[in-house]
């Protein structure tokens, strides 16, 4: 089981393939994106910017029958920022489990309307 709430389920499609037959990276780099946006501005309050991928391990590949799940979990609260751990498993046909296949630590700011940081409201 993984640590966190999830937050995206998704089932990627046939143009997300790479030449190897896995999903392209940049796919689940953009999902996890996502996820870590939902869960930073819920806990903001407010609209939030990626401003750094601290930490990424991509532990095995995802296949195109498989149905990802997207989970995350904040690490860690600052003034301006919020950080989120992220971690993605696969349900694959034919395994008794989800396969943990990619994990990750987002780091995103809460904006104003300007785009200029702001103070994360206390929980």
């Amino acid at each position: 089981m993984m640590k966190g709430e999830p937050i995206l389920r998704l089932a990627p499609s046939r143009s997300d393939i790479n030449s190897n037959g896995h999903i392209f990276g940049g796919w689940v780099l953009a999902q996890m994106d996502i996820a870590g946006g939902i869960t930073a501005g819920r806990r903001a309050k407010g609209p939030v910017a990626t401003v750094a991928i601290d930490a990424m391990t991509f532990l095995r590949p995802i296949l195109l029958r498989d149905l990802v799940a997207v989970y995350t979990d904040i690490i860690k609260v600052g003034r301006t920022s919020i950080t989120v751990r992220i971690s993605v498993c696969a349900e694959r046909p034919g395994e008794d489990r989800p396969v943990h296949v990619t994990e990750g630590t987002y780091i995103f700011v809460a904006i104003d309307e300007n785009g200029q940081p702001r103070p994360v409201p206390e929980d």
